[in-house]
């Protein structure tokens, strides 16, 4: 090992401790020793210091302990006579300086606490692009993916690239191998981060491209990540440091890319790193560290390509990736799930209101299709100006001899997330209400609707391959050929909803979950039950009971519900032990029948949104469909905003079109003979259903009862309709108390 590195790396651990004393002085100087200190939202105190010397720090005062032993940690000054080895010695000078880059991290937060932006995307806009510490809800709900292999690792980059062509090939090639990117530090002015935004690169958690902050001392949070996640998912305690550090070597596959001059901060840092098995891997010439030891293979490596710095970094940490190679002109991959087309970045969209766009898929004879055989009938994107809109219809034919028709809507729900994963594609919805939007990148790429066929065939044989063997996709943007297969996929979504309409929910013990849209809605947990259909509406009790049987690890998990809370507002014990698991605690518990009273979580995804009309002593519904002014004061797309992020929003609540006659739709509110409005689209389209459960609850006329959009878009304009026809809602109890 090289002497000099060794003498840099010792001298940068000396220059970090002694700097990070003096902000402590000043501090002590400033503010009083009882002063709180915190990485906000997080019950981990300062989390590297936390984790590895069990030291809670909580107070300016408290930093003392964890400074003294950086100091003592310190090894002596290499000298030209010194001929002993300068590894422990290294290592020990780096993780003094990372325990001291933690300090200083804490007492800039202290001191600037609007420095960072603590959300999952930052606000570029406004200029905040440093996110700084992840607090606990984003742990949980990213942390476990370390845990389960669907985030096999995370590339930790400090610096900046040449230009920002370079950076975004990086990143773009660590993306496509669903690595996270964690961003620090600046070079010449620049960062990475920077240079990203500059190439219109989205980043954020969603993306999984992590800008922490802008000086060296901001990569502790990668660290502090890395080490929470080894406390939260690995039980490992609080000052097992051997057992921290082990965990990180063998479970979180982690690397730095120095890209830039090395100082002795970088240095001393790079050698900290090493402590946690996370070799360093830089584009400039500096000493290597080859030997391997700590780190699976080298520790730090020079002098490589940029075009080769992935591929590289890769297998010097000794890391297996599996790369599903789609044939598209887009990258693929989760990492591009939370990718957002906004508005300045569309070249096209489908659906949304703007058009029909519908997803069905259909169970075929052997003989009937061609595996394989992907046709558009209709125009293409090449065929558009970008603005321009298209219907769209998705007609997926499967076939095989272990195929089931109970799973045409598990394989059919596997389009949402499958087009997002596309770069530069975003979808939402599902069944007659999807909505594609296509960004300008993308299409510069070279994507075309085809490529959506390709994706979904690909995916289907090697997610679904076991209960299938051919898969033919037609996507069709004909008006008349929208409407017909969107006309066939109606009575299909009609048959599969009848399947459980006699079913009840206290006929069963277990129920179902769906956390197929957490990439939008992190703290999303639906409940299926017989008598509450996914609020997306392609999923009912059976969906899910066939997609679990397809795929015992998938997003629709059984769910024993256990012990009745409440059997009016519809609270379980179970559920809501399931719940608080899988929203990684951010909620508690939920009422399945309730809009009023702690109601389930909404997505995006959502049919429809109902709302509390309290001048009508009633409740409103709107549909995705309806683009206009409701009486509660917002359109779908504001309601959408407001409450569906996956939040419980005590007044709304997400749900599907045929769950506003299941039995138990808001029954813990009075039930349908709440329901006082809705769009005259949505009425005339379950019209049957309205007048059948009337005259189940005694309201035989109820359908004529229920004012629209003809009648006004107030609570002041329908009110005088609901006297006129006395709606039953308004003698009922007050919902509001």
């Amino acid at each position: 090992m090289s002497k000099l590195v060794a003498f840099a790396a010792i001298q940068g651990g000396y220059n970090v401790v002694s700097k990070t004393e003096g902000l402590y002085r000043k501090a002590l100087q400033t503010y009083n020793a009882d002063t709180k200190i915190e990485f906000p939202n997080t019950g981990y105190f300062l989390p590297v210091i936390y984790s590895l010397l069990g030291i809670p720090v909580k107070t300016i005062e408290d930093m003392k302990q964890p400074l003294d032993f950086a100091r003592k940690l310190l090894p002596p000054h290499i000298k030209g006579v010194n001929h002993l080895p300068y590894l422990g010695p290294l290592l020990d000078a780096g993780m003094a300086a990372l325990l001291c880059f933690e300090i200083q991290e804490a007492l800039r937060i202290l001191e600037q606490p609007d420095f960072y932006y603590p959300q999952e995307d930052p606000d570029i806009e406004n200029g905040k692009i440093w996110v700084g510490p992840s607090d606990d809800v984003i742990l949980r709900k990213r942390g476990v993916e370390f845990v389960d292999g669907s985030a096999p690792g995370f590339a930790a980059i400090v610096g900046a690239a040449p230009d920002p062509e370079t950076a975004k090939m990086i990143v773009e090639e660590y993306q496509r191998k669903n690595l996270y990117i964690f961003l620090a530090a600046s070079q010449n002015g620049t960062s990475v981060t920077e240079q990203l935004i500059e190439a219109n690169v989205q980043i954020g958690w969603g993306t999984r491209i992590v800008p922490f902050g802008p000086d060296i001392t901001s990569a502790i949070f990668a660290l502090g990540f890395a080490n929470r996640a080894a406390m939260s998912f690995g039980g490992v305690q609080p000052g097992d440091y051997k057992k921290i550090l082990k965990y990180n070597k063998d479970r979180i596959f982690a690397f730095v890319n120095a890209l830039g001059e090395v100082g002795t901060d970088w240095a001393t840092a790079a050698a900290g790193c090493v402590n946690w098995g996370f070799p360093t891997i830089a584009d400039t010439d500096i000493p290597e560290i080859l030997p391997t030891g700590i780190c699976t293979y080298e520790h730090v490596v020079a002098n490589v390509p940029h075009k080769e710095m992935a591929q590289r970094s890769i297998e010097i940490r000794g890391l297996k990736v599996q790369v599903t190679e789609i044939a598209i002109p887009c990258a693929f991959g989760p990492a591009f799930e939370g990718e957002r087309v906004r508005g300045a970045d569309l070249f096209c969209q489908m659906g949304g209101g703007k058009t029909q766009c519908t997803e069905y898929l259909q169970m075929a004879e052997m003989n009937e299709i061609e595996d394989g055989k992907i046709v558009v009938v209709g125009k293409d994107i090449p065929d558009l100006k970008k603005g321009e809109v298209l219907p769209l219809a998705i007609f997926m034919q499967v076939a095989g001899r272990e195929f089931q028709q109970d799973f045409e809507p598990i394989l059919e729900r596997q389009t949402h997330h499958l087009i997002n994963y596309i770069q530069g594609v975003m979808h939402i919805g599902q069944r007659d209400i999807a909505w594609v939007r296509v960004s300008n990148a993308a299409v510069e790429k070279g994507f075309t609707l085809k490529d959506i066929g390709v994706v979904l065939h690909a995916k289907f044989h090697q997610d679904f391959g076991k209960i299938f063997d051919k898969v033919q996709i037609t996507l069709y943007t004909n008006k008349e050929d929208v409407d017909r297969i969107t006309a066939m996929a109606r009575a299909a979504y009609k048959q599969r909803d009848e399947r459980v309409e006699k079913m009840t929910d206290e006929d069963v013990e277990i129920y179902y979950s769906c956390t197929l849209c957490q990439s939008f809605a992190p703290n999303h947990v639906c409940t299926v039950s017989p008598e509450r259909t996914g609020l997306c509406g392609a999923y009912n009790w059976m969906d899910c009971k066939a997609s679990y049987e397809i795929n015992p690890t998938g997003p629709n998990q059984p769910i024993e519900k256990g012990e009745c809370v409440d059997p009016v507002l519809g609270q379980w014990k179970g559920v809501n032990e399931f719940v608080k698991k899988a929203s990684r605690g951010a909620v508690t518990h939920y009422n399945l029948y309730s809009l009023v009273v702690d109601p389930m979580t909404t997505c995006g995804c959502c049919e429809c949104i109902a709302a509390m009309l309290p001048a009508c002593n009633g409740v409103m519904t709107v549909n995705r469909e309806y683009a206009g002014e409701t009486p509660c004061g917002m359109k779908f797309t504001t309601l959408a905003g407001v409450m569906g992020g996956g939040a419980s929003s005590p007044g709304f609540v997400g749900h599907g079109k045929y769950n506003i006659t299941q039995r138990k739709f808001i029954k813990g509110d009075g039930g349908l003979l709440r329901m006082v409005w809705m769009p005259k689209m949505l009425k005339e389209e379950i019209k049957e259903r309205i007048i059948k459960r009337g005259e189940e609850m005694g309201v035989p006329n109820l359908y004529d009862m229920i004012a629209d959009e003809t009648v006004g878009t107030t609570e002041e304009e329908i009110l005088p309709f609901l006297q006129e026809k006395g709606h039953p809602a308004l003698t009922m109890p007050s919902l509001v108390g």
